[in-house]
C-alpha cells in the first residue's frame, strides 16, 4: 500500500465519470449451441445478483484448438496441463465467488465461431468446472477475438447498487488464426471505460507473434500478461491471475460524482453513520468535492485510489489532494506516489484541517472559520501509464475540541521503548488472512501472525490502540524457492501504517518500511509514537496523525516484480505485532489507566456504528465526542451508505502444482 498500495479486476458498476466512447467493431452472429443457450437462460436472472452480492465475477477463456493436443515437455499434452492448472485455480478461489469457463476450438475441426460456454458464471462450482474442462478436447481453430466478445456477454451486467470486479482470463498457446475481429481491437473496445471489465492473458509456450498479440490483448484490456513457458508455470500464473481478481480491494460507499471545478462541487454529506463515498478518476483528471465545516472541529479527508494491481504506472504517478477554505486559502495538501514502476497497488492520500489552538504556527485566511470548504483530488499519470479510470474511496471525518475542563497530556514525539530495537512477540505464528482494504481489514492484537501475499497484492490489518499506547510491528518475508537458477531479479516489499481516519504515517528515520526483495529473508518495520491529543500540534508527518485512540491500520505490499522471482504462486509473510504501554481512559493529562486488556476501538470501520473512528469503544466516554459538521450530521465516521463486502475463505493457504516447496516456515 502506498501513501502520501487489489484489485486485479476492475471496478464493475457504472460509477460516475465522463461517458466512454466505445471503439466500433462488428461481432459475428454465430448461433449459440443448445447447451450454451440453455445455460444462459438458466442463470440470466440470477448471475447479476450473485455477482453484485459477491463483489465481482471471473471467466476463464481456454484455448482448446488443435495445437493444445501437442506434448508440452512435461510428459503430457498442453490441454492436460491446462486442465490441471484450472483445477489448481478453482481450489484456491474463495467459496461462492462467481466463476465460469468458456472454451474455443473444442467442437469443430474448422470454424471461426467455434466457442461455447462450458460452465456458466455462477457461484463457484469446483466440481462443475473441473468436469467441464475435462470434456474439452483439442480440435479446431483459434478464434480469440470472437471468444472474447462472447465471454464479455457471459459476465454479469455492471450493477449500480454495489461495487464489483469483472475479469476475463484468456489462456492460449497461440495467436488468433481467424483474423476478424482482431483480438486487440476487441479487448480495447470491451474495456474502453476501464471500470467494468479487465482482461488478463496467459501465453502458454508462446513466442514471437503469438506472444506479441497476447500482450496486446492484456494491455488493451487494462490487464496483465503472464508468460508460462512450462506446465508448472501455467498453473502458477493462472492461480495468481484468478486470485488477484477474487481478492481485489472491497470498495464500499455511496456514489458521488466529483466535478471539474469547485463552484459546483457535490457536498459530502453523511446519510447516517457510518458511511463513505465512491467515485472514479481518470488519468490527468481533477475531481472536486465540498463540505460545510464549523470552525472548531479537526477535519480529515482521505482518498484511496484503487488501480488494477500490477497495471502500468510510473514512479511519480499517484494522487494529490488539496483542501481550501471559502476564501481560497490552502488549508492542507498531500501527495502520494507509487515510488516504483513495477505495477500499481492501492494508494492513499489525506489532508487535515486542525484548528489553530490545536497546532503550531498559523494558517492564513479562513482555514479556522466555518464555511464551505472544497477538496481537489488530482490523478497524476505519466505518458506510459495505463489509462483506465481508478475507483476512488473517500472518507471524511471530524472531531470536536476537548471540553474546556480537560487539559490534554503533552505531545509524544519520541518512540522510546517502542523504537527500532523494541522487543516483539516470539513463538509459533497463527495463520490468518488479511483483508483486501480498509473495509475488511483483519483485526490483530499483540502476537505473531502468518499470511501470504501474491505479487502486486496488498494485505490489510487493523489493531486497536488506546490513549498513550504505541503500535510497533515487523513484517518478515520468508526464504522462497526461486523460479530459476540464473541472476535473481529484484522487487520490493513495503508496509504503511495509518492512524484513525485513514491518515498515512509518513516514513521516519526510526524504521525501515521498504526494502528490496529477491526471494530471500527480509524484514520491514513500522511503528507509532504514543497516542496523544497534543500530537496534532506537531509538524512531523509521523507524529501529527497519531492524535487519537481507535483503529490503526497496517498495509503490507509485495511488488509486482516478485512474479519473476517466486516459484510459488504466493509468498509467505510473518507479522510480529506489539501494542506497547498501558491504555488510559482519555486524552487528559490526569486520565486514569484503563482496565487491563482494554484499548482503542477494535471494530472495523464497518462495525463502528455511530462511534467516532478515534473514540474508544467500550470506554467511559471521557475522550472527544463525534463531531458535527456545520449543518448537522455525525461525521467522525465513514461517509457513505450501501456497498457490500464479504470475507473470503481460502480452501488452502497456498495452492499450486508445486505446493509450498522449500522455505523456512
Amino acid at each position: 500500500m502506498l501513501a502520501g498500495g487489489v484489485a486485479l479486476a476492475a471496478f464493475a458498476g457504472p460509477l460516475a465519470g465522463p461517458p466512454a466512447v466505445a471503439a466500433p467493431h462488428t461481432a459475428r452472429t454465430g448461433t449459440a449451441t443448445g447447451t450454451e443457450a440453455a445455460s444462459r437462460v438458466a442463470v440470466a436472472s440470477g448471475k447479476s445478483a450473485a455477482a453484485a452480492n459477491r463483489g465481482g465475477a471471473l471467466e476463464m477463456v481456454l484455448d482448446s484448438s488443435g495445437s493444445m493436443a501437442e506434448e508440452d515437455g512435461s510428459g503430457t499434452s498442453r490441454i492436460a496441463s491446462a486442465r490441471q492448472a484450472v483445477g489448481t485455480l478453482v481450489e484456491s478461489l474463495p467459496d461462492e465467488f462467481p466463476t465460469g469457463l468458456r472454451v474455443y476450438g473444442a467442437d469443430k475441426a474448422k470454424s471461426c465461431t467455434d466457442t461455447r460456454l462450458a460452465q456458466p458464471v455462477e457461484p463457484l462450482d469446483r466440481a462443475g468446472i473441473k468436469k467441464a474442462v475435462a470434456g474439452a478436447e483439442p480440435k479446431g481453430d483459434t478464434p480469440i477475438g470472437y471468444s472474447l466478445e462472447k465471454a464479455a456477454a457471459d459476465l454479469p451486467e455492471p450493477s449500480r447498487g454495489a461495487p464489483g470486479r469483472r475479469t476475463i482470463v484468456l489462456i492460449s498457446d497461440g495467436e488468433d488464426n481467424c483474423g476478424a475481429p482482431e483480438p486487440c481491437d476487441v479487448a480495447k473496445s470491451l474495456a474502453e471505460d476501464g471500470i467494468g471489465l479487465r482482461i488478463d492473458a496467459i501465453g502458454f509456450q508462446v513466442r514471437g507473434a503469438a506472444r506479441k498479440q497476447l500482450r496486446c490483448v492484456a494491455e488493451a484490456g487494462h490487464g496483465t500478461y503472464y508468460d508460462a513457458p512450462e506446465a508448472e508455470d501455467l498453473a502458477r500464473e493462472l492461480e495468481r491471475a484468478g486470485r488477484l481478481s477474487a481478492e481485489g480491494y472491497r470498495l464500499k460507499g455511496t456514489r458521488v460524482t466529483g466535478t471539474s471545478s469547485s463552484g459546483d462541487a457535490p457536498a459530502l454529506k453523511a446519510p447516517g453513520p457510518p458511511g463513505q463515498y465512491l467515485d472514479t478518476i481518470g488519468a490527468g483528471e481533477s475531481r472536486w468535492y465540498a463540505a460545510q465545516l464549523d470552525g472548531d472541529s479537526a477535519v480529515d479527508l482521505a482518498a484511496t485510489g484503487v488501480p488494477a494491481p500490477g497495471s502500468r504506472i510510473g514512479r511519480l504517478d499517484g494522487l494529490r489532494l488539496t483542501m481550501r477554505a471559502a476564501d481560497g486559502s490552502v488549508c492542507g495538501s498531500d501527495r502520494a506516489s507509487f515510488r516504483q514502476d513495477e505495477g500499481a497497488v492501492p494508494v492513499t492520500t489525506a489532508v487535515s484541517r486542525i484548528p489553530r489552538e490545536g497546532r503550531s504556527g498559523g494558517r492564513s485566511g479562513g482555514c479556522d472559520k466555518a464555511g464551505r470548504f472544497t477538496f481537489a483530488l488530482e490523478r497524476e499519470s505519466g505518458d506510459g501509464a495505463d489509462r483506465a479510470r481508478w475507483p476512488v474511496e473517500l472518507r471524511l471525518g471530524a472531531e470536536q475540541p476537548l471540553p474546556s475542563d480537560t487539559t490534554p497530556a503533552r505531545a509524544e514525539t519520541s518512540y522510546g521503548a517502542a523504537g527500532e530495537d523494541a522487543a516483539l512477540p516470539a513463538g509459533a505464528p497463527e495463520d490468518i488472512r488479511g483483508g483486501t482494504g480498509f473495509n475488511d481489514a483483519k483485526k490483530l492484537g499483540t502476537g505473531v501472525w502468518r499470511d501470504t501475499l501474491l505479487p502486486a497484492q496488498t494485505r490489510w490489518y487493523r489493531v486497536p490502540i488506546g490513549w498513550h499506547q504505541q503500535l510497533r510491528y515487523d513484517v518478515e518475508f520468508a526464504n522462497e524457492p526461486k523460479r530459476n537458477g540464473g541472476a535473481i531479479p529484484s522487487s520490493y516489499v513495503w508496509t504503511t501504517a495509518f492512524a484513525p481516519g485513514r491518515l498515512p504515517l509518513k516514513d521516519s528515520a526510526e524504521f525501515t518500511p521498504r526494502r528490496l526483495y529477491r526471494g530471500e529473508p527480509v524484514k520491514v518495520s513500522q511503528g507509532t509514537v504514543p497516542v496523544s491529543w497534543n500530537n496534532r500540534a506537531e509538524s512531523s508527518g509521523s507524529v501529527q496523525p497519531v492524535r487519537r485512540d481507535g483503529t490503526y491500520y497496517l498495509a503490507v505490499t509485495l511488488g509486482a516484480g516478485a512474479a519473476r522471482i517466486a516459484d510459488n504462486a504466493a509468498v509467505r509473510v510473518v507479522l510480529r505485532v506489539g501494542v506497547k504501554g498501558r491504555a488510559r481512559t482519555g486524552p487528559g493529562h490526569d486520565a486514569p489507566l484503563a482496565a487491563a486488556g482494554r484499548a482503542g476501538a477494535g471494530g472495523s470501520e464497518a462495525d463502528e456504528r455511530g462511534t467516532a473512528d478515534g473514540a474508544a469503544a467500550g470506554q467511559d466516554g471521557s475522550g472527544p465526542h463525534p463531531a458535527l459538521l456545520a449543518g448537522g450530521g455525525a461525521v467522525a465516521v465513514l461517509l457513505s451508505a450501501g456497498g457490500i463486502w464479504y470475507g473470503l475463505r481460502r480452501r488452502g493457504r497456498v495452492r499450486g502444482t508445486n505446493g509450498m516447496r522449500g522455505g523456512t516456515w
